[in-house]
This record gives C-alpha cells, sequence and structure tokens, in this order.
C-alpha cells in the first residue's frame, strides 16, 4: 500500500463453487473458534479443532451442497473433534486439570454449540490473539493464522522467515496463550492501547496480502481485502476517536477503490500511470478522503494516517499533475516513523518522479549502502524492480530489461512476473 506504481497489479476473480466454499470457510471460521474457545477456554486445542472442521467441510461441501446453517454444522463438527483431542490428551496423563474441566463442560445439561447467530466473534478473538502474553512477532502469526485465514507459508513470507519455522512459533504461541490463562473476554482499559497496536498491525498485513498476494496465480486475493475492511470498519466502529484506526480504514478504502482499474482487458497489470481512473470507485474514494480529512488535524499523526494522505493524493489528481515533491515529503515523514524496506523503496519511487531518475538513483544506492535492500531476501525483488523502472526512465533500456527480467526471477507471483517481462521484452 502505498508502494508507487511499480507494484500496482491485477485482480483477477475465481467465480466457482470451490471460491465460494473457501470464501464461506474463511468468513465463518473465526466465529467457530470463537464458540469453541467460549465454551472450553482452550484457545490451542480449540484452533487444532477448527482446522479438522473445516478440511472436513472442503472435503464435503462441494460433492454434497453446503449445510443450510454451515456455522452450526461446522461447530457441531469442531466440538466432536475438540471433545476427542481433549480425551486423547488425558488418557495419556496430560494436562488433567483441563481435560477434566472439559469433561464438566461435556456434562452439562446445556449444551449450547456457540452464541447467537448475529454475534461477531472476529474482534474479540482478535483482541485474543493480541495478548499480552504474546510477543509482538507471536500476536501477529497468530492473529493470521486464526482470524484472517492465512495460510502458514503466507505468514511466513510475511515475516522474512522459512514455513517451518513460522509453524513451531505458531504451536508456541497458542501454548502460551494457554499457560498464561488467557480468557476469551474483552481486554482491560490498560492493556488495550497495546493490543489494539499489534492489532492495528494485522489487518494492514491482511489487506497488503490480498492486494499484493506473495505468491500464486493472481497478484490479489479479493476474500483477504475485503475481510481486512470489514474487521477495520468494526473496529473503527467501536473506537470511533482513534485517529489511526480512522486513517488504518481510509487507506484501506482508497487503496481498494483502484482495484477494477489495476488490469487490461487482457488481463494484464496496469501501473497507475497506466490506469483508466473513470474505473476508480469514486465512492470509495470520497468515503477514504473525507476520513482522513476528518482526523488529519486532530493531534498526533500516525504511519496509517501518512499512508491515507498519500493515497489521497493520488486519488485526488490526474497522472500528471499529482504532486510528487508532497508525497515525497509524507514519504520521509513516514520513513522516521516507520523505517521499512518498502517505505523506503516508496520514497525512492516519489524522489524520482519529483526531483528526476537521478535523483532517485542516488538515494537508492545510499540506501543500499546503509540498509542493504539490494541483498535482504525479502527486498531484493522489490528493490530490483524499483531500479528498473528508475533506469527506465533515464532512457537505458538494454540495462533496465536486464532489471527486470532479474525481478521477474525473484518473485512467487505468477502475474507480477509476467508484468515485469512484458516490461523487459517492450524494452527489448
Amino acid at each position: 500500500m502505498g508502494g508507487g506504481p511499480v507494484n500496482d497489479g491485477p485482480v483477477s476473480g475465481r467465480p466457482d463453487a470451490a471460491t465460494d466454499v473457501e470464501s464461506l470457510l474463511r468468513a465463518e471460521a473465526p466465529q467457530v473458534l470463537g464458540a469453541l474457545v467460549r465454551r472450553f477456554g482452550r484457545f490451542d486445542t480449540a484452533e487444532d479443532a477448527v482446522q479438522e472442521a473445516l478440511l472436513a467441510a472442503i472435503r464435503t461441501w462441494p460433492a454434497h451442497g453446503v449445510p443450510e446453517d454451515p456455522r452450526s454444522w461446522l461447530i457441531r463438527i469442531g466440538y466432536r473433534r475438540m471433545v476427542d483431542l481433549l480425551r486423547s490428551e488425558r488418557a495419556r496423563h496430560r494436562r488433567e486439570r483441563d481435560a477434566g474441566r472439559a469433561e464438566l463442560a461435556m456434562g452439562e445439561t446445556d449444551r449450547r454449540e456457540g452464541p447467537p447467530r448475529e454475534t461477531d466473534d472476529s474482534l474479540t478473538l482478535l483482541l485474543l490473539c493480541c495478548h499480552p502474553a504474546l510477543s509482538p512477532t507471536s500476536q501477529v502469526a497468530l492473529t493470521l493464522r486464526a482470524v484472517g485465514g492465512l495460510t502458514t507459508a503466507e505468514i511466513a513470507h510475511a515475516h522474512g522467515t522459512s514455513e517451518a519455522t513460522m509453524g513451531t512459533r505458531i504451536s508456541r504461541a497458542k501454548q502460551q496463550l494457554t499457560r498464561a490463562g488467557a480468557r476469551f473476554t474483552a481486554p482491560t482499559a490498560a492493556d488495550l492501547p497495546a493490543r489494539m497496536k499489534a492489532v492495528m498491525r494485522v489487518l494492514y498485513l491482511i489487506f497488503n496480502e490480498g492486494y499484493a498476494a506473495s505468491a500464486g496465480d493472481e497478484l490479489a486475493r479479493l476474500d483477504l481485502t475485503a475481510e481486512a475492511i470489514r474487521l477495520t470498519r468494526t473496529l473503527a466502529a467501536t473506537m470511533p476517536h482513534d485517529a489511526e484506526v480512522t486513517g488504518l480504514l481510509a487507506l484501506m478504502l482508497l487503496t481498494e477503490s483502484r482495484r477494477a482499474a489495476r488490469t487490461g482487458e487482457d488481463g494484464r497489470l496496469l501501473p497507475l500511470d497506466a490506469q483508466d481512473r473513470t474505473r476508480w470507485n469514486r465512492s470509495l474514494i470520497q468515503e477514504g478522503t473525507e476520513l482522513i480529512d476528518g482526523v488529519w488535524s486532530r493531534g498526533e499523526t500516525g504511519p496509517y494516517q501518512l499512508q491515507a494522505a498519500i493515497a489521497a493524493l493520488h486519488a485526488a489528481a490526474a497522472p500528471e499533475r499529482t504532486d510528487w515533491p508532497q508525497i515525497a515529503m509524507l514519504y520521509l515523514w513516514l520513513e522516521r516513523l516507520t523505517p521499512t524496506a518498502p517505505v523506503r523503496l516508496s520514497r525512492v519511487v516519489a524522489v524520482a518522479r519529483a526531483f528526476g531518475a537521478a535523483r532517485g538513483l542516488a538515494l537508492l544506492d545510499d540506501l543500499n549502502r546503509r540498509h542493504g535492500l539490494d541483498r535482504a531476501p525479502l527486498t531484493r525483488q522489490r528493490e530490483r524492480a524499483v531500479r528498473a523502472h528508475l533506469v527506465q526512465m533515464t532512457g537505458d533500456s538494454a540495462a533496465a530489461a536486464l532489471l527486470y527480467r532479474e525481478a521477474a526471477a525473484l518473485t512467487g507471483n505468477q502475474v507480477e512476473r509476467r508484468y515485469l517481462l512484458d516490461e523487459a521484452d517492450q524494452l527489448i
């Protein structure tokens, strides 16, 4: 988000039955998990039981149809699996106290399967995953897994580590929640601010993964962007005076407004300058702009508000009239608050557009010397793509084509690879 013209790519849907089931399961999984955690008080085992229920649905629903009440079906299967898991623990003489508590729950006459249908457990589950007993990295990883529905591989990519390492980290985080006695209740006023910061970071990462998927045949995953926006709307409604929450929602809406224009008729990626802006969603732009305008002068400005302000500048002007000097200044401000590789590379693009390719390349060389953007596995691909774009601006087509091909070889996303190779071919 806010990453300049290099990464603004296509979206393509898969309107089939398998996709419908996948979207439904992604929406229902947090509710099922919340119901089991509320009932048994065991997050770690409940998450495993939910995964078993989801697998059962994937195996049976496409062939036999989706049940009339899919949530109740999933809760029922998850409940049975939860009982089996806890009984297995008891049989192995582990965690006898927890197993006994589960047996008491099974013996109650009131065997409710979960909250009323209209109850949405997603936000409470988000806050539970951001429990202060966990490290910030574990908070983000566990929430992406339990609420966002990302795979372990996708979460590992976002954190720059291996799938095996991330799987171990998530498993330990669930066990740590159990040891800490974390309960499925709202946080206290004292620990809410810290957990809210982690929640916003999680929602940001979910949207980012949806907007530009780390791997696969599609550049975007609309289910993830829609879920991130839905959860952020809920968060903003419960905390209307939090300027950063509002800024995060504005950023998502302004970014999502470009979705329909990110591909041409042939399905190929279109960079920002080449997009048909009449296809941008003016309703989302208006809503996002009003949100950021409403909080901009409230007080301390955070990174989400800054990114939303950048997105609003793109939305407000024609390509040839974009205020690149102001965008470059906002990225400098953002880099001071959030000194990450994506922000630094986006500032390079903005500086090049505002002051020329030579200035952008000089800044990129300086950032490489100080931060190794061209050497780190997670940033090397984007660095190559940005450098290719800037070298192309200088008129050196041969060198730019070589750089585009290097960037294409480093990406796991097939749509982005196609775009980069097309750019190289056109230059040659």
